[in-house]
């Protein structure tokens, strides 16, 4: 288990160190680069934009411009926004806790809902339910999430008026209940594609299991089939769904990105575009990294929990 940690976190370092070289090479290749903005304003002169240039490091070669900014990550400084001068890592914080919300809320009605769905699926195969939720979750998996979320908005927001149409919370109004009310039409919308995805595998894997000589071995012995899918089926299926879990999470935060603009909902999604559309790319840069850890941690926690409670995998 040791060495199968230390090599993970090895692959991991890698990995983050490719990404944010990919990533500050491409945001640097982008047409107008940082100064972009500043630019635009009508009373910026030549001079002053090169001192700008110049107090920014802007005028360094950018390999140098990667291994300050780098070094300065490792130390824990990711930087300040051009934007407002703010340091990249309060800008983040402010939106942090809006984005984990929404994509906690929806994981859980994915996980929840889809495990479900593809159990009762696969014990009654190829019956109505079964062809039905085929059928959902191919429409699902076809349309954009921002198409269910306009739907979900005109429907219940200006239609039936049950539900608000964005934000997280009403003004003047910070309560749990009211985070609630607002928080069940995205969480909902951004659960949809996930639902599917894991209905989907989840029949599969539960068909697999039910295939297994001990499952024949136990309805032999007399158990009653609720008793054999609930204590031999359903703990054997869900051991791929903790792998499905870590591979799920960058969907998870492409999903919450369009959700968020969507319903205008204050998470790191639309701090991102509003981030791009201002060219402030210390906190574009925050939030790739930010946004990689967190996959890179989900994925890891994914495979040490897998090999904690399946046996049959030997770790050198």
């Amino acid at each position: 288990m040791r060495s199968f940690l230390i090599n993970r976190l090895f692959q991991s370092l890698v990995l983050l160190v490719i990404v944010s070289i990919i990533g500050f090479g491409v945001l640097n290749l982008i047409p107008g680069g940082p100064m972009a903005q500043y630019g635009l304003d009508p009373g910026m002169t030549q001079d002053d934009l090169a001192r700008i240039t110049e107090q920014l490091g802007l005028n360094r070669p950018l390999w140098v411009q990667y291994f300050d900014w780098a070094w300065r990550l490792l130390q824990g400084d990711w930087g300040h926004s051009f934007r407002d001068g703010v340091p990249v890592l309060d800008v983040i914080g402010r939106h942090i806790f809006a984005t984990l919300l929404l994509m906690g809320s929806s994981t859980a009605i994915a996980i929840a809902v889809g495990t479900w769905i593809g159990i009762r699926s696969a014990t009654h195969r190829y019956s109505i339910f079964d062809y039905a939720a085929t059928v959902g979750a191919m429409v699902a998996l076809s349309i954009p999430t921002f198409w269910f979320g306009l739907v979900g908005i005109y429907v219940f927001a200006l239609e039936l008026k049950w539900l608000p149409a964005g934000n997280m919370y009403a003004i003047g109004d910070a309560s749990p209940l009211d985070y609630l009310h607002h928080l069940i039409l995205p969480s909902i919308v951004l659960a949809l594609v996930h639902i599917a995805i894991w209905s989907r595998y989840m029949r599969s894997a539960t068909l697999d299991a039910i295939s297994q000589e001990y499952v024949k071995t136990a309805r032999a012995k007399g158990l009653s089939e609720r008793r054999v899918i609930l204590k031999h089926v359903v703990g054997n299926a869900l051991l791929p769904m903790i792998t499905l879990a870590g591979i799920q999470l960058p969907s998870i935060l492409t999903g919450a990105l369009v959700t968020e603009t969507v319903f205008t909902w204050p998470g790191m999604g639309r701090l991102f575009l509003d981030s791009l559309g201002y060219s402030d790319y210390p906190v574009v840069m925050g939030l790739l990294m930010f946004s990689a850890i967190l996959v890179i941690l989900g994925s890891l926690v994914a495979d040490v929990v897998l090999a904690i409670v399946d046996p049959r995998i030997r770790l050198a």
